[in-house]
C-alpha cells in the first residue's frame, strides 16, 4: 500500500510539473505588444539633410504615438547604400527601421553590387516628395538655362554639377540632362544634401540639381534655371520647367521609411498607422509645404505597387542611358 501511495504521489508531482512547465512556456510564448522598448530610426545620409530633418520632425510625434523612445541614428555612405544594406540584415522585429529614397534604392542595385537588392527594401510609408531643379548661384554669369547649356556644349566636362550620392535621383537627373543637351558635364557626388549645398554655396561647383526644399531655404542666394517637374513648382512660380524650355525631363526624390525583410505584418501595420497619423495632420502638411516639400501619405500596399512601377521606369531609363 505504501508503494502504491508513493507511485501516486510521484505521478501527481509529474503532472503538476508538466502543468507548470506548460504554463511557463505559454507565458513565454505570448508576445509582448509591439513596441515594448526603444526603437532605432536609421538615417542613411549626413545630419542636416532632408532625411535627417524629417526624422527629427517626426521623432517626438512617433514617441507619443508609439509610447517608446525613438533614437535617430546614422549609417552614412554610398549614397545611402551602406545604411540600406545594414537595414536588410537587421533583425526583422520592428525595432530598427530606416528612411529610404526612391529612386536611389532602385538605381543603386541596377548599377553595381551594393550589398542589397531593391526587393529587400520592405516599404512601410512614403511621406513626401522633393522635385529637383537645376540651379546656379545668384552671382553666376549664367542668367538662363540656355546660357549654361551653350557654355557646356562649348566646354565639355567643364560644368560641374553637385548632387547627393552616386546612382541616386540627383545623379540620374544629371545623366539624363547630359543626354538631352548632347554634351558631358562633371557630376560631383556628396554624402548628403547638406554637404552638397554647403559646397555649392561656397562656390566649389558650378551648379546643382537641388531638391526643392534646399532651393527654398537658400532662395536669396541662388538662381533656379529650371524645375524638373510637369508643372511649375508653387514655391517658384516664375521659374519655367525644363519641359517648357525644350527638355522633356521630370525628376524628384520620394522619401519614406522601410523595415527589414520578413518583418511581421502587425509591426508594419503599427508603424504604418503612426506615420499615417502624422502625415495627415494639417499642421504637419503645412510645415512641409512651407519648407518646400510636397506632402504625401502613401501606406504599405500602395508604396509596394508604386515601387514596382518606378522600378520598371528606372530600369528602362538606366538602360537607355547606357546606350
Amino acid at each position: 500500500m505504501k508503494r502504491l501511495h508513493a507511485v501516486a504521489g510521484i505521478a501527481l508531482l509529474c503532472l503538476a510539473a508538466l502543468c507548470f512547465g506548460a504554463g511557463v512556456r505559454s507565458a513565454w510564448s505570448e508576445e509582448k505588444p509591439y513596441p515594448a522598448h526603444q526603437i532605432n530610426y536609421m538615417v542613411c545620409f549626413d545630419p542636416g539633410g532632408q532625411s535627417d530633418r524629417e526624422a527629427r520632425r517626426q521623432q517626438p510625434l512617433l514617441e507619443k504615438l508609439l509610447g517608446q523612445k525613438v533614437i535617430v541614428d546614422y549609417k552614412i555612405g554610398g549614397g545611402g547604400a551602406l545604411g540600406w544594406r545594414a537595414l536588410t540584415k537587421a533583425k526583422p522585429d520592428g525595432y530598427t527601421f530606416a528612411g529610404f529614397n526612391i529612386p536611389h534604392v532602385i538605381l543603386q542595385p541596377l548599377q553595381q553590387d551594393v550589398g542589397y537588392k531593391t526587393e529587400q527594401i520592405n516599404p512601410v510609408f512614403i511621406f513626401h516628395k522633393t522635385p529637383l531643379a537645376l540651379a546656379v548661384l545668384e552671382t553666376s554669369p549664367f542668367k538662363t538655362l540656355k546660357d549654361l547649356v551653350d557654355h557646356a556644349k562649348k566646354n565639355p566636362f567643364l560644368v560641374s554639377v553637385g548632387g547627393s550620392g552616386a546612382y541616386t535621383g540627383y545623379h540620374m537627373a544629371t545623366l539624363r540632362f547630359e543626354k538631352l543637351i548632347g554634351t558631358r558635364l562633371t557630376y560631383v557626388p556628396y554624402t548628403g544634401a547638406a554637404p552638397q549645398m554647403t559646397s555649392f554655396l561656397g562656390g566649389h561647383i558650378v551648379a546643382v540639381f537641388g531638391a526643392s526644399d534646399d532651393l527654398t531655404r537658400y532662395r536669396d542666394k541662388i538662381r533656379v534655371l529650371g524645375f524638373a517637374t510637369e508643372n511649375r513648382f508653387p514655391g517658384f512660380p516664375d521659374v519655367p520647367t525644363l519641359k517648357e524650355q525644350g527638355f522633356d525631363m521630370v525628376e524628384g526624390i520620394d522619401r519614406g521609411i522601410a523595415v527589414p525583410p520578413n518583418t511581421p505584418a502587425n509591426v508594419i501595420k503599427t508603424l504604418e498607422s503612426a506615420f499615417m497619423d502624422i502625415a495627415r495632420r494639417p499642421e504637419f502638411q503645412e510645415e512641409q509645404r512651407k519648407g518646400g516639400f510636397i506632402p504625401l501619405a502613401m501606406g504599405h500596399e500602395e508604396v509596394k505597387e508604386y515601387m514596382k512601377k518606378m522600378t520598371a521606369l528606372y530600369t528602362e531609363l538606366a538602360q537607355g542611358l547606357k546606350k
